[in-house]
C-alpha cells in the first residue's frame, strides 16, 4: 500500500506547485500513518536506544550570511522535535530578512543526518493532528521558500529527512564517503519530510521511486551522476 500510495503521488507531483505538493506529500503521508503496515513496523521496531540530549541547530552569521549546524552528534543529527523546530524557525528568520543573501547547512560529527528520530514515530497517533502539525512546523516549508539562498554542505550518512530537507538546496556538495538513502517504505509509510517533492525536482520521479521502493543506498559518485549533489569536496 505505501508503494502505491508513492507511486500515486509521484504522477500527481509535476502538475503542483511546490507549496501544494508539500500540502499532497503530507495528506498521504498522514493516511499511511494510520494504516496496519506503520502500526505493524512500531510493534516491531528494534528497542529504542536510550535518550539523547535534544538536538540544537547553531545559528550564526557572518555579513549577509548565515551558518546553520546540525548539533547533535552523539545521535547522528536524528531530527527530534527540538532540532526541527529550529530547522524551520533557521528558515524562517532567511525569509523574513532580505538582507541575508545565503544559508548554508552543515552538520557536527560523523553523519549529516540519520534521518527523523526513530523514537519519535507513533507519537501522535492521530493523523490528522499530524498533519497539521506538519503544515506549521515542517522546516520544507520554509526552506523552500528560500531554495536560491539555501546551500549544503554534506559529509557522511544522509539518510531521510535529512536528504529531504537538503535536496531543496540549490547548492548541495558532499564529500566522496557520504551516502544517501530514503528508507521509509520498510517503515510502512513514504517520504513524508518533502522528500517527495524535493527529489523529484532534483533527480526526476523514475530515480525518486527507485530510491525510495528499493531503499538502497547511493554513493556519492552516483549522487553526482544523477544531480542529487553539484559537487564533490575533499
Amino acid at each position: 500500500m505505501a508503494a502505491a500510495t508513492l507511486v500515486q503521488l509521484l504522477r500527481a507531483l509535476p502538475s503542483l506547485s511546490v507549496e501544494h505538493g508539500l500540502t499532497a506529500e503530507s495528506f498521504a503521508y498522514a493516511t499511511l500513518q494510520g494504516s496496519a503496515g506503520h502500526k505493524d513496523w512500531i510493534a516491531k521496531r528494534p528497542a529504542v536506544p536510550a535518550a539523547f540530549d535534544p538536538g540544537k541547530v547553531i545559528l550564526s552569521r557572518e555579513g549577509d550570511e548565515v551558518v546553520a549546524v546540525l548539533d547533535r552528534a552523539e545521535a547522528g543529527n536524528a531530527i527530534d522535535r527540538s532540532m526541527r523546530d529550529g530547522l524551520h524557525e533557521a528558515f524562517a528568520l532567511v525569509n523574513m530578512d532580505p538582507t541575508i543573501t545565503r544559508i548554508t547547512l552543515r552538520a557536527r560529527g560523523k553523519a549529516f543526518s540519520l534521518g527523523a528520530d526513530l523514537s519519535e514515530f507513533g507519537t501522535t497517533s492521530d493523523p490528522a493532528t499530524a498533519h497539521m502539525i506538519r503544515c506549521r512546523t515542517l522546516p520544507a516549508r520554509e526552506a523552500a521558500r528560500c531554495g536560491d539562498r539555501f546551500a549544503v554542505e554534506i559529509d557522511g550518512a544522509c539518510i531521510g529527512a535529512g536528504l529531504e530537507l537538503a535536496a531543496f538546496a540549490s547548492r548541495i556538495t558532499a564529500t566522496r564517503r557520504s551516502w544517501f538513502q530514503l528508507p521509509e517504505l520498510a517503515m510502512g509509510i513514504i517520504p513524508g519530510a518533502g522528500g517527495c517533492v524535493s527529489l523529484t525536482r532534483r533527480i526526476g520521479r523514475q530515480r525518486t521511486a527507485l530510491m525510495v521502493l528499493s531503499g538502497r543506498r547511493i554513493g556519492a559518485r552516483q549522487a553526482l551522476e544523477w544531480g542529487l549533489i553539484d559537487a564533490l569536496v575533499d
